[in-house]
């Protein structure tokens, strides 16, 4: 089970915090990924980055503090053929995300900064634990965000913030090219 913590940042904290991991952080990798979430009432996604394609499903409810996930790997180049197949069963394209992430192993967790086009800046703690585990970790993860003087996201802000990005992806990210 993935348990995390995240929080918008601004640009300024992002750019300090992206200091910060590189020099007390060991660096796992950069990342360009385009994911396409699916509509339906299961938070299916297909997603290419910038090492394979993958489709996946989340459980739980967007923005939880832990989901159980399901990843299915495939080949970069397979993921027109991805799209293809979720279009062909009567699924639709309900936003296209484009991120650009740095990923980093900090203490004994992973830590993620991203910059999604026309949405943000934000920072994500993330551990995989026993299901037992989870209520511990997460307060651990907000203590650990803490600790970097980054204050959590209440879930609605992103509920929120999400929702406008749904509702305007296509504007906003064209306001970015």
């Amino acid at each position: 089970m993935v348990v995390e913590v995240r929080s918008f940042l601004t640009k300024k904290q992002f750019t300090n915090l992206l200091t910060f991991f590189t020099t007390h952080a060991t660096p796992v990798q950069e990342d360009d990924q385009e994911t396409f979430y699916f509509s339906g009432d299961a938070d299916l996604r297909i997603q290419r980055n910038s090492f394979y394609s993958k489709v996946w499903l989340k459980k739980g409810k967007m923005h939880d503090a832990h989901r159980e996930e399901i990843e299915i790997r495939f080949q970069r180049e397979d993921f027109p053929l991805l799209e293809q197949l979720f279009l062909t069963l009567g699924f639709e394209v309900s936003i296209k995300w484009f991120r650009k992430r740095s990923t980093f192993k900090w203490k004994d967790m992973t830590v993620c900064l991203d910059f999604t086009k026309g949405y943000g800046y934000i920072i994500e703690l993330e551990k995989m634990v026993s299901s037992d585990e989870k209520e511990s970790t997460h307060q651990y993860l907000k203590e650990q965000l803490q600790s970097l003087e980054i204050s959590l996201t209440p879930r609605e802000e992103f509920e929120q913030r999400f929702q406008h990005y749904k509702d305007h992806w296509k504007t906003l990210i064209a306001a970015e090219n």
